[in-house]
């Protein structure tokens, strides 16, 4: 048969199928003419249709086979080649059927003169709920082609079968072992926690409505317009900074690129509507072909490479249908747990906040700003989740557990019960902190620790009283910058500045100036050259950007001084490596304060400027910046990725370095001495200060400071009460000079001797 000819026939049973399905019928009965059809287009011998029944496969109507065994003949789930096709969920083409080693003689169908065989699965919502099949006398294998005319006659037969009501839904995911039953998830930790709920997809399912075609030149000139659209995407996200760094993301569009302009996949597209169905139905028969493909396929590269496509035909089939949006505009329903390839800042802030409760990313890195938003919203995320597609379906119950990094899909009863029971336990426990709101940290031996938290946007404030946080050592500004399509004007900032001042009160705010550049590129600013970065981490990023650019820090720097007149203003520069940065910076800040003076505004009481020691360098010249200094915050993730020359970012080296190293705490130290005597606030601001075991470890060095997660300061502020300083300082200082083989175990049995929790 040739590919015209197998166009032709299907085109031909398919416009004899839609006179059946439009018939007044019993189901029965257009299923007894659909064998009929098939047959007689295809010139089979035989024709039959098995379908799902109380877990069963039975044969529901034959042409060729004995009538007599109709819903007689009955085969389990993998049982036989029809069992072996449902379970799989692939299609069997096979020269002679008994040489299958799944091959199962039944002799009441009357089978034993037929040797070629050839099944395909009736698959709906990606699952099979049945087996079409034909049968030859001659030993043969079919042709391609007329596989592809018996895999789009399935497609439709999946659309009546589910409209006459004829298969159970439960018996259904039966067929999917990997999309029924318990499955456990393991991937990478993002951000820390427990959560119950229901997945839902960030970019829904289309579901397909409409599958056979009244008008097939207006399907075409559907999918051209789709095809164009899509390819346009494609290269302007290939333009985009952003995707131009290199590595992963470069081959990862170079592969879309190829495949948008596949000329085979467009064509085996156009071939599906030639053949009758809609556009969509079109590239959900070709997806479903590639789905099948992918089950067969062992190499990991390759694996990939298909799930490339598959994202593809799901962007196509969104433009198609015109179903652009996200779940955020539908709304959520209940408690949800965000499913997605990866997540924008922008986009995660989109959704109610009170019904997410985590979200799981195929992708993702612990230096994402997606994660940093989601740390700051208190919703535990985990990434790394390859397999993710092929085992979760909208709807499913899932159990989060972002502390040890895994999620349960479709938990038994008992399994959610045990996990209810210490997710209760970590609720009680958050009950505890929450307690310690109006609580000052004071250590056993009297010394006052200053906790305070992170926020980076205007909803993040309500934690400071809810947290009873010192204030905000670190007031992120970018996020602003991240989510907004242009630059944000000055009265934007200043109004955002003024509400997070007015709603700390007499709490100080530490504002950092923008932190963009590196993975956190803004498609309104970049490079003048337009060349992309091999290492953006360490590249064109933060107070480097801001110095170049300086009419966006002076425009930040009014915004800032115009919000806090009347107030103290504490401002702080990132990713400053010399002191002469920190005084270019500080300039712009007093030249507008000047202009500000001059044209009779009400400024700030004070201004104490600060930077951040991310970069080692600064470390090696505090004798020379400190004079100049109000406070010093050390940001442990960019510092401590710098000295151990580890990409956080990098799947392999995520968790490779430990904080609680050797080298991470006599670096600190030095710094902590490096100040002595010097009227400089020292504070780490990080992740870091947040883990009740590195916490104790910088206590005992000096540090008198943190900055963290709201989340995390009521553990923090719990642990503070249950330390003797003097001994914990003692205890490091012995550390540091004669180190142990791993300070994290001694400083753990430590811990555990005195009777405190380091989890």
């Amino acid at each position: 048969m040739t590919v015209t000819s197998a166009v032709s026939a299907a085109r031909t049973i398919l416009t004899r199928l839609h006179d059946v399905m439009a018939s007044r019928s019993h189901a029965q009965a257009k299923l007894n003419q659909v064998v009929e059809i098939i047959g007689e287009g295809l010139d089979s011998e035989v024709c039959s249709i098995y379908l799902l029944r109380e877990g069963m496969l039975e044969l529901f109507a034959t042409k060729g086979l004995a009538q007599e065994a109709v819903h007689v003949t009955r085969m389990a789930i993998g049982e036989g080649l029809v069992g072996t096709i449902a379970g799989n969920v692939e299609m069997l083409n096979l020269a002679e059927a008994t040489a299958h080693p799944d091959f199962s003689y039944r002799p009441e169908t009357g089978e034993d003169k037929f040797h070629s065989f050839a099944g395909v699965p009736i698959v709906r919502r990606e699952r099979s709920v049945g087996v079409l099949c034909v049968q030859h006398v001659d030993p043969r294998r079919y042709e391609e082609v007329e596989i592809e005319a018996l895999q789009t006659v399935a497609m439709v037969l999946a659309e009546l079968i589910a409209n006459a009501e004829l298969v159970d839904e439960e018996d259904v995911a039966s067929l999917s072992p990997q999309l029924s039953g318990p499955q456990r998830l393991t991937g990478l930790s993002l951000v820390k926690g427990l959560a119950v709920g229901t997945a839902v997809f960030h970019q829904p399912r289309i579901t397909i409505e409409h599958v056979m075609a009244e008008d097939r030149d207006a399907e075409l000139q559907r999918v051209y317009l789709a095809f164009d659209k899509m390819r346009e995407q494609i290269d302007r996200m290939a333009s985009q900074a952003e995707f131009g760094v290199g590595g992963e993301h470069e081959e990862v569009l170079e592969t879309y690129r190829m495949f948008a302009y596949d000329e085979g996949w467009s064509r085996r597209i156009i071939e599906a509507i030639d053949s009758g169905l809609t556009a969509e139905a079109a590239i959900e028969r070709v997806q479903q072909r590639t789905r099948m493909r992918m089950r067969q396929i062992d190499d990991p590269l390759l694996a990939d490479r298909m799930h490339d496509l598959e994202d593809l035909s799901n962007r196509l089939l969104r433009i198609v249908s015109g179903q652009m949006g996200t779940a955020a505009s539908m709304g959520l329903r209940g408690d949800t747990i965000l499913v997605a390839r990866n997540l924008g800042p922008a986009e995660l802030l989109e959704y109610d906040k009170r019904r997410l409760k985590g979200v799981l990313l195929e992708e993702g890195s612990l230096t994402a700003h997606v994660v940093i938003v989601a740390r700051a919203m208190g919703i535990p995320v985990l990434g790394r989740l390859r397999s993710l597609r092929g085992t979760v379906r909208d709807g499913d119950q899932l159990l989060l557990d972002g502390d040890q990094g895994n999620v349960t899909v479709r938990p038994l009863p008992a399994m959610a019960e045990a996990f209810e029971a210490r997710f209760a336990k970590s609720k009680e426990r958050q009950a505890a902190y929450a307690a310690l709101r109006d609580v000052e940290p004071f250590t056993r031996d009297g010394t006052r620790i200053t906790v305070m938290m992170n926020a980076g946007l205007r909803d993040d404030m309500p934690n400071l009283s809810l947290t009873g946080a010192d204030g905000v050592g670190l007031f992120r500004t970018e996020f602003q910058f991240l989510v907004s399509a242009t630059l944000p004007a000055r009265e934007r900032q200043t109004r955002l500045y003024r509400d997070v001042l007015d709603a700390a009160g007499d709490k100080p705010v530490v504002f950092r100036t923008v932190d963009i550049g590196g993975d956190k590129v803004l498609p309104y600013l970049r490079h003048n050259d337009g060349e992309t970065e091999e290492n953006p981490a360490m590249g064109w990023r933060a107070l480097r950007v801001a110095l170049e650019r300086d009419g966006l820090l002076k425009v930040q720097a009014r915004a800032l001084l115009e919000a806090a007149a009347g107030r103290t203003l504490n401002v702080m520069f990132p990713m400053v490596s010399e002191p002469w940065e920190f005084d270019a910076a500080r300039e712009v800040f007093e030249s507008q304060r000047r202009f500000l003076k001059g044209q009779k505004k009400l400024l700030p009481e004070a201004i104490r400027y600060g930077a951040m020691l991310e970069v080692p360098a600064l470390a090696e010249q505090l004798d020379l910046i400190a004079p100049r200094l109000s406070f010093l915050s050390i940001g442990t993730n960019d510092l401590t990725q710098f000295l151990f020359a580890a990409d956080r970012s990098h799947p392999k080296l995520a968790e490779r370095y430990d904080w609680l190293s050797t080298a991470i705490m006599r670096f600190l130290k030095r710094v902590q001495l490096g100040l002595a005597g010097h009227n400089v606030d020292l504070t780490v601001c990080g992740e870091m200060g947040g883990r009740r075991l590195e916490a104790l470890a910088l206590l005992g060095i000096g540090i008198h400071r943190l900055s963290i997660t709201p989340a995390s300061v009521g553990p923090i502020k719990e642990l503070v009460r249950k330390v003797d300083l003097a001994e914990i300082s003692a205890a490091m200082n012995g550390w540091l000079s004669a180190p142990p083989p791993n300070l994290r175990e001694a400083l753990t049995a430590w811990a555990q001797a005195r009777g405190i929790d380091i989890e």
